[in-house]
């Protein structure tokens, strides 16, 4: 008999058990191929990208001057916040999905569907945004050796840059063709596509540790006074745009169900990414803002032009190449949590079954990265990065708001349920991440917050329509009506 702690619930509001979770429900099955190594690596691709390649420039010339550094500080604190908490889940519930699967599991499937449906959106929109963002490097670089290509194929209908003949098609090509190629190279098997992503992991931070070092030679102290040229609010006002630059692990835990020792290697990846990124940005930051004064610093390359500024261009178009070789495996992570969370749905009837099906050798879920591999060119490849940048923000924040709070209401409802790692400092540690992420939803603009609407509406029709009948939990169980 079923205990009163395990009823799944009723309605919308009913609860995939925890103990009935169970990696083969139809598909065949993701294989476990992952060490923790390569989770960690996975992790850090994820979290370091544009954040510290262009980012940091941006917000130390605009907003924080060198206490850009801080703004990095206090995002992390804030980012670790969540990042207990999804290191809680990661070593509890094993599973692919992540957000999606947890809030399933805790806050019933309604809340599970609503949080899925959102990153499938939120992840998509991610991979187009960093392949446009490449896009952008790759047409420079051409531009710097003397290749210029056809102007229709160098951005988006509605762009500037490239502009093509009035009433000529245009298309961001090379963006478009770099979600397929992603798409091709994680449908080759998880062991392969991870030495693939680790590879441009160790060639990534490798560069950050030349520009730290090298860049260390060339610090001025001067250039730190005054260090909060913008105040205090500054710094804060810092932290709440670089604070989407110190995420990226919450994509890497939907690959929990391809670790081989998930429930303990899970939560040290999450952790380690996140610490190792940090460091990272923190020293990175300090150097940038010691060679340039923070008015001079470029908002687009900013350590490629810092380098150039000290006699040194060719260290700085190494940079550049490393930029864009750091920013490719953030595409690739965030490709890889958008196909896990769409399997992880349809292997539990709320999607069509047909996408969970597994490459019978490969044991990844083919039809659905391809699927996800075609969608994120049509937006790359058709959209300005600023329309596209639009849509990634909210659905993030939302999605660490519901972790944290089912972490809170788990830990007290089933506090018996063995955890791989606790979340310390429970719940204030939890509701600190609920806050800041609550905190930065108020600095969307209200089209973003139209356009979230109407993508829930479109996905309650369709959850309501076919989702909720579709249930595994409705299918399989009666007295779960």
């Amino acid at each position: 008999m079923t205990s009163p702690s395990l009823q799944p619930g009723r309605g919308i509001f009913r609860r995939k058990p925890i103990d009935a979770i169970t990696e083969d429900t139809g598909g065949g099955g993701l294989q476990r191929s992952l060490g923790l190594w390569q989770l960690t690596a996975i992790g850090v691709g994820g979290i370091i990208g544009a954040g510290i390649f262009s980012l940091a420039g941006a917000v130390a010339n605009e907003k924080a001057g060198p206490a850009v550094l801080i703004s990095f500080l206090i995002a992390g604190i804030a980012s670790a916040a969540a990042a207990f908490s999804y290191a809680e889940f990661a070593g509890m519930i094993p599973k692919a999905g992540s957000a999606y699967t947890y809030g399933y599991a805790v806050l019933g499937e309604v809340v599970g569907w609503l949080i899925g449906w959102d990153l499938l959106l939120e992840y998509t929109a991610i991979v187009a945004v960093v392949a446009i963002g490449i896009s952008g490097y790759f047409n420079e670089l051409l531009g710097f050796l003397g290749i210029d290509l056809p102007a229709w194929m160098l951005g988006a209908p509605g762009t500037e840059d490239g502009a093509a003949p009035p009433g000529s098609y245009k298309i961001n090509l090379f963006a478009a063709l770099l979600c397929l190629l992603i798409a091709f190279v994680l449908n080759q098997g998880m062991k392969s596509a991870a030495r693939f992503e680790t590879l441009l992991v160790y060639l990534k931070v490798g560069v950050v540790l030349v520009v730290i070092v090298v860049g260390a030679f060339h610090v001025n102290a001067g250039n730190y006074n005054p260090f909060f040229p913008y105040g205090i609010g500054g710094a804060f006002a810092g932290a709440a745009t670089v604070f989407f630059a110190v995420f990226g692990y919450d994509a890497m835990s939907t690959a929990a169900e391809e670790s081989k020792e998930a429930q303990k290697h899970m939560p040290k990846a999450i952790m380690y990414s996140l610490v190792i990124a940090m460091v990272l940005y923190v020293l990175a930051c300090l150097v940038l803002t010691g060679m340039v004064p923070y008015q001079q610093i470029s908002t687009e390359s900013a350590f490629a032009s810092a380098f150039a500024d000290v006699g040194l261009p060719v260290l700085g178009a190494i940079i550049a190449v490393g930029a864009i070789l750091g920013i490719l495996t953030v595409l690739f992570t965030f490709m890889l949590g958008v196909t896990r969370v769409g399997y992880a749905m349809s292997r539990d009837g709320l999607l069509p079954q047909w996408f969970a099906k597994t490459h019978p050798v490969r044991k990844v879920p083919t039809r659905f990265t391809w699927l996800i591999g075609v969608a994120s060119a049509l937006i790359a490849g058709l959209l300005p990065i600023g329309e596209a940048a639009e849509l990634t923000n909210i659905g993030i924040l939302l999605a660490f708001v519901v972790v944290c709070a089912a972490v809170i209401v788990l830990r007290y409802r089933r506090p018996e349920i063995p955890r791989g790692f606790k979340c310390p400092g429970m719940p204030v540690v939890p509701m600190i991440g609920i806050a800041f992420s609550l905190w930065l939803v108020t600095f969307l603009e209200p089209l973003t917050w139209l356009r979230f609407a109407a993508w829930f509406v479109i996905g309650l029709v369709i959850y309501f329509s076919y989702g909720y009948r579709k249930s595994k939990l409705n299918t399989t169980s009666g007295s779960e009506q």
